[in-house]
């Protein structure tokens, strides 16, 4: 079994978009592996006509299908997606974000521009998908103005309660200053209906991952917009409806950029992580811990140079194998150039220091 190999899914320029951003991954419950990200079409800018796209893996991400478009409207950046597997009815829900293509996030944040949160939905592994729903009034506040699904995957807890994470911006009306939040948002019907739940109490908190412990915590790992140089994680007893005090993990430094994690296999499994570990956009580094996220006993660098967004998942491979897989951005002189996909073995990840 290869211990660590690469592939390249999406180059800049190339297949009609100027640039391809924010990764996600997922796995069907037919083993098919989803790659997504957000095809910029004229730009690399956050704003402007954006599309969600996706690629589909039938072996584990050793090869991979053309990519196709997910969820589009003219006019509108369509963008964040955020997946989640229910295992019991076998859906692909995909939760995004949309707001108009002239709308830049300052704009956003001072109310110029709506930001609104949609599903979607496929039942055939990833081939085709729903047409998007609206949900904004269930899982945005009034005064909340920025809001972001993801973007990476949610988690499916024991007791079949989906969780997407999520952060927000409020902006107080009466000064003009903002706060920033980690947040979830929580389905207890299959997807059908979402509603807010947990909101982690340091402000600063952005672009979160969530991960079911076997201790029965949700664990919300955060990146941190208030630069203070490492990631903030909170944990949750009651399924993500509430936070206790969040904490910085000084092992976890960041740029303040998002990062990933995820279990792998059942609840007692080993936890990775990944993110730039660096003061700025590079040394993507994959971490492994047995006890809960509490300690981190093994570190890999994935990318030396420039690199940024990622998300990680794990999948039985056609040998019957578990591989871990990192869906990063990276690039030559930025971290913005392509989007590769990594594939590993939990061992090769442990026994770096």
């Amino acid at each position: 079994m290869v211990e660590f190999a690469q592939t390249e899914l999406w180059t800049s320029g190339v297949g009609g978009y100027h640039t391809y951003r924010i990764p996600a991954l997922a796995v069907t419950a037919g083993g098919t592996v989803l790659a997504f990200c957000e095809g910029r079409r004229d730009s690399s800018s956050d704003s402007g006509q954006i599309d969600l796209l996706v690629r589909r893996s039938p072996d584990g991400g050793e090869t991979w299908g053309a990519f196709s478009i997910v969820s589009t409207e003219p006019g509108f950046t369509t963008g964040n997606p955020a997946p989640v597997l229910d295992t019991t009815t076998g859906r692909m829900w995909l939760l995004l974000c949309r707001n108009p293509a002239e709308g830049t996030e300052d704009q956003i944040r001072q109310g110029l521009f709506d930001r609104t949160v949609w599903i979607t939905y496929s039942d055939d592994d990833g081939v085709s998908w729903a047409s998007a729903s609206e949900i904004t009034s269930s899982v945005k506040r009034h005064d909340w103005t920025w809001y972001a699904t993801g973007p990476c995957h949610g988690i499916q807890l024991r007791c079949g309660r989906l969780v997407i994470p999520c952060d927000f911006r409020r902006r107080d009306q009466s000064d003009g200053s903002e706060f920033r939040h980690s947040h979830v948002i929580l389905s207890d019907d299959h997807g059908e209906t979402w509603r807010i739940g947990g909101i982690v109490d340091k402000e600063g908190t952005n672009e979160s991952v969530a991960v079911e412990l076997a201790d029965g915590d949700v664990y919300l790992n955060c990146r941190d917009q208030g630069r203070r140089g490492s990631r903030i994680v909170a944990r949750s007893r009651d399924g993500g409806q509430t936070f206790g005090v969040s904490e910085a993990d000084p092992v976890l430094v960041e740029p303040a950029c998002q990062g990933s994690a995820t279990r792998l296999g059942d609840i007692d499994a080993p936890v990775v992580f990944a993110n730039p570990a660096s003061a700025t956009r590079d040394h993507l580094t994959i971490r492994l811990s047995r006890d809960g996220c509490r300690t981190w006993v093994g570190s890999r660098v994935i990318e030396p140079g420039a690199a940024a967004y990622c998300d990680v998942a794990s999948v039985i491979d056609r040998s019957g194998n578990l591989s871990v897989l990192c869906l990063y951005e990276t690039g030559s002189d930025r971290p913005y150039d392509r989007i590769v996909l990594a594939r590993m073995t939990p061992s090769w990840i442990e026994s770096g220091r």
